[in-house]
């Protein structure tokens, strides 16, 4: 019976012994090609690779080409767009087909006055240090998310509506930067912020959003205003400079000539009183006679003697004016 039973049993069929050699083989082969394709990798222009050697960080390459590592038990590869400029988007989402969504939980921010604002913004950035990348922050998009809503929260919050809507963006923009860029210091995020720039922080829309929207406005018309005044400004100051420059010109050159003219006259009195000193009678008398001539340039001479007779005198120069009358006729 037990003969029986083990003649009917099943057997095992045996396997020849090359072929075991050859399935051994051909494990070996295919290990190693697997290897093999695990040691070679590429490099992007816009890429760097970090090389990992048993979990570690301990070559980076920042040349873009085709690469040999250690096979993938060993070394490991991780690539980052370290030489690319990102965007991310705070406060709305722009979809694949360009259409702009709202996220209110991002954008909705409270004032320091206790008002709510609606504020979007745009960060580009780049990773500026691949190790600190990596190995400190575990999610550096969603770090940088929160990194500037925390910071744009933070300077919002400080300032009053009013402000946060109408002069204040640019100081605003200025100082969430300035916190944002303190935030990867700390961190040691390896990421280099390039720009964070508001899309619009207005108020919340209804009657809120009308009223400031006038008081805008009237801002807006003010600034007209003061430039065109300004403008207005500049152009008559040139022109009255001009004008004073002129006046004192003349004033100057009025001033030169009364001092030539009095330069002038000193100097002929100064030469009559030399005159004077050496002949007084005769230079007295030239100056009564030169005088009367001035006053009275067309006086008939009559001379008198001591006892104011009248005294017969030759006209020469009546006589000569006729003789010269004669002449020309």
């Amino acid at each position: 019976m037990d003969d029986f039973n083990q003649n009917n049993r099943p057997q095992m069929p045996t396997i020849p012994a090359g072929v075991i050699k050859k399935v051994v083989i051909a494990v070996i082969v295919i290990a190693i090609l697997a290897a093999g394709s695990t040691m070679f990798y590429t490099v992007q222009e816009q890429e760097h690779a970090a090389i990992l050697t048993f979990g570690q960080l301990t070559h980076e390459q920042v040349d873009a080409g085709l690469y040999f590592k250690a096979p993938y038990a060993i070394q490991q590869i991780v690539k980052v767009p370290a030489k690319l400029t990102q965007k991310i988007e705070i406060g709305f989402r722009t979809l694949g087909d360009g259409t702009i969504v709202s996220v209110d939980d991002e954008a909705l921010m409270i004032t320091g006055d206790e008002n709510i604002v609606h504020a979007d913004a745009i960060v580009e950035w780049r990773i500026s240090n691949v190790k600190d990348y990596l190995y400190n922050i575990s999610d550096g998009e969603q770090f940088l998310q929160n990194a500037t809503t925390a910071s744009i929260r933070s300077v919002i919050g400080s300032a009053n509506l009013d402000f946060a809507i109408t002069d204040g963006k640019t100081e605003i923009e200025a100082r969430a930067t300035d916190q944002l860029l303190e935030l990867q210091e700390r961190y040691q995020s390896g990421i280099h912020i390039i720009a964070l720039r508001f899309q619009d922080i207005e108020p919340p829309s209804g009657e809120v959003q009308a009223a400031f929207k006038d008081v805008t406005d009237a801002r807006e018309e003010q600034n007209t205003k003061v430039n065109e005044a300004r403008r207005y400004q500049n152009e008559r100051i040139p022109v009255a400079r001009g004008e004073a420059q002129a006046l004192l010109e003349a004033a100057e050159a009025t001033k030169e000539a009364r001092i030539f003219s009095a330069t002038g006259d000193v100097a002929q009195f100064n030469a009559i009183y030399a005159e004077y000193q050496n002949n007084p009678d005769i230079t007295e008398y030239r100056l009564v006679m030169e005088t009367l001539e001035l006053i009275y340039p067309n006086a008939k001479i009559i001379i008198t003697n001591e006892d104011s007779n009248t005294v017969q005198y030759l006209p020469l120069n009546e006589l000569l004016n006729q003789a010269r009358g004669g002449v020309t006729q």
